[in-house]
């Protein structure tokens, strides 16, 4: 076999690899999807969906918090001097606080969601297929996506947004505590800056996004770990595997949403509407 031919095959190869997989994940997904809507009854019980929520949600409130407060102080440090420079480090808070509740708050705890909370689903669900539980489950007709996997995806679903709520506060009174305690803003500008910056419409584009990130952190997390390899190495690959695929999700969700919510608010935020009115 000619060099040319090798590559065409190698390449046709992965294509249908590739294809596979999104097949394999797309009848996973509508499978979870199915159950979650036409039997919420058969998952929607605390002993099942409690520990879920608490692992996604109470167990994750520290890092984010960090996350959350140092991303702000960071923006504090890092804009000042561009503010100042123009002379209106008074704006400063608004403009942080503008970015963090649309886009770095969001962006930045449903990544840290995927690297804590997304690699622990994957190697949970991951140990128990090499130990052969799921077959075992099946045996005893005992559905494991009925009772594994959609407790966790609604789990991720409820709790990222009201994380990333939490993350956006955080890293606000982060941002506050530099602007106003280090570089010498009064409270008043910081506060009154970012009322004008920052509308109602902002922090719900946010949590509207952060809902489709648990929704794909959740989805990826599970399926990662019910299709990973034998042994521990089959294990280990498969959470590194569901945090960069969750990663990679993310950012191409942001991005269009960012266009997708970005057409809806003419249509939907008060300021664009009187704009549009006049």
């Amino acid at each position: 076999m000619s060099r040319a031919a090798h590559v065409v095959t190698q390449f046709g190869l992965s294509t249908v690899l590739v294809l596979d997989g999104l097949g394999r994940f797309a009848s996973f997904c509508l499978i979870a999807f199915r159950i979650a809507i036409t039997e919420p009854m058969s998952w929607l019980r605390w002993r099942q969906i409690g520990p879920s929520l608490y692992a996604v949600g109470a167990a994750s409130v520290m890092v984010v918090a960090i996350t959350g407060a140092f991303i702000g102080m960071i923006l504090a440090l890092e804009s000042y001097d561009q503010f100042a420079a123009l002379g209106q480090e008074q704006q400063m808070g608004g403009i942080i606080n503008a970015s963090v509740t649309k886009q770095i708050g969001p962006v930045l705890a449903a990544v840290m969601l995927a690297g804590r909370v997304g690699g622990s689903l994957a190697a949970e669900l991951g140990s128990m297929r090499v130990t052969e539980q799921l077959d075992a489950m099946r045996a005893m007709a005992a559905d494991p996506v009925r009772t594994l996997v959609v407790p966790r995806v609604v789990a991720c679903v409820l709790m990222t947004p009201l994380l990333t709520i939490y993350s956006d506060i955080v890293g606000s009174l982060g941002a506050w505590l530099v602007v106003t305690g280090y570089w010498g803003v009064t409270n008043a500008d910081y506060w009154h800056f970012t009322a004008q910056f920052v509308s109602a419409w902002d922090p719900m584009t946010g949590v509207a996004k952060s809902v489709a990130f648990g929704l794909a952190i959740g989805l990826v997390s599970c399926y990662k770990g019910f299709n990973c390899g034998a042994g521990a190495s089959g294990v280990g690959r498969a959470a590194t595997e569901s945090f960069v695929v969750s990663f990679l999700a993310i950012i191409m969700i942001n991005l269009i949403l960012a266009q997708f919510i970005g057409s809806l608010q003419h249509w939907f935020d008060p300021a664009s509407m009187k704009t549009l009115i006049s």
